[in-house]
């Protein structure tokens, strides 16, 4: 599923009388829920490690060009970059007032809540792939972020 039709499919539904949404493909799975008013934390949304979490790598521009250089140092390598699956806003907690879900040096679980990302009154769940250490934030909280825009770099824990 291309980010086209995940757009398309996602106006579909908030156009349409579901409060929630369920579609399995080869390896991906996509959970949509309508938002009514009510701060949700059920997971909306995951997909398998390619999609969100990726080697950190310079990123390819959509017009095909080259990429630009990047800058890597020893310290960025082996680290795992988490991309944003969609184009939405950035929320770093559950809710207003809230702790945030993870902080630079703590440690997350596979299938452990990173962000939200919200995108048309839905809230999206960015779970992490692996178990690891956080090493950097790189959204702010309440921004948007555009599809596979880096959101976290990680540091794989070993064993």
């Amino acid at each position: 599923m291309d980010h086209k039709e995940l757009r398309e499919l996602i106006e579909i539904i908030s156009r349409s009388n579901f409060s929630s949404f369920e579609l399995e493909r080869e390896g991906f799975k996509l959970k949509l829920v309508k938002d009514d008013g009510v701060t949700i934390a059920a997971p909306a949304i995951s997909h398998p490690a390619p999609t969100s979490a990726l080697p950190v790598e310079p990123r390819k521009e959509a017009s095909g060009a080259a990429p630009a250089p990047v800058e890597t140092s020893a310290a960025d390598e082996g680290l795992v970059e988490v991309a944003s699956p969609i184009v939405g806003t950035y929320y770093e907690a559950p809710s207003p007032g809230a702790d945030p879900f993870v902080k630079i040096g703590g440690r997350v679980g596979k299938g452990q809540v990173l962000c939200i990302v919200e995108a048309m009154k839905l809230m999206n769940e960015i779970e992490s792939e692996i178990d690891a250490e956080v090493v950097e934030i790189l959204a702010s909280n309440g921004q948007p972020v555009e599809f596979g825009e880096p959101l976290f770099k990680l540091r794989p824990l070993s064993g």
